[in-house]
């Protein structure tokens, strides 16, 4: 599961932590799992990169202002919300009912809109201002993605994806990120590793 493979990581027992102790500083991460707090803040600037941790300055006692680290929302989609449970018996409902073609007309509509949402939110031009754009996007739902340059355009890494557990019985799911790299991006692009097919991560290349 790669859930269970972030949660098995330093990040993500770091993210266990903070889910727990609601927040703490580098150097209380530091004594609880035994690194340095040096080798902690480099885990949690990733984090902060990824919108899944915020920093803010709090005051604990007459010593100068404390960083402390808490959890955003998007972080909390990374733990079971059993969101999936209902998509899939909906799915189910409407595959029983109307089929395939049911399950499809759904999937092409929520990809249309998305798709339309993606342009809006795509201003800068030029290959990297795309890419940005759409990891940005992709982050403030609830995906850790980021993405490379690469020769004639860009890579798109998805580390993780809110769906998965539903993506295994109704891979129509995938149509969305499809229509929008071919809607909102443009160019061709071509997904080199899945998720849904066992692979570490969603990644696909992106020419412009």
């Amino acid at each position: 599961m790669q859930a269970d493979r972030f949660f098995s990581s330093t990040r993500g027992r770091i993210v266990e932590e903070l889910r727990r102790r609601g927040a703490a500083s580098a150097v209380d991460l530091a004594r609880t799992f035994g690194l340095s707090p040096n080798a902690i803040r480099q885990q949690l600037v990733v984090l902060e990169r990824d919108g899944l941790v915020e920093e803010r300055s709090v005051r604990r006692g007459p010593t100068k202002p404390t960083l402390e680290f808490s959890l955003t929302a998007a972080a909390d989609r990374l733990f079971p919300q059993h969101y999936d449970r209902m998509l899939n018996a909906v799915l189910h409902e409407v595959r029983e009912q109307d089929g395939s073609y049911g399950i499809s007309r759904i999937f092409a509509g929520i990809a249309k809109r998305a798709a339309a949402k993606t342009r809006e939110r795509i201003q800068t031009p030029g290959v990297e201002g795309r890419a940005a754009a759409l990891t940005d996007m992709l982050r403030s739902g609830g995906v850790n993605a980021e993405y490379n340059l690469i020769e004639g355009g860009f890579e798109l890494r998805e580390h993780n994806c809110p769906y998965a557990a539903v993506v295994k019985e109704h891979p129509e799911v995938c149509s969305v990120i499809h229509q929008v790299l071919d809607d909102a991006v443009g160019g061709e692009h071509v997904q080199t590793e899945s998720l849904a097919t066992g692979g570490k991560e969603c990644r696909f290349e992106v020419k412009a």
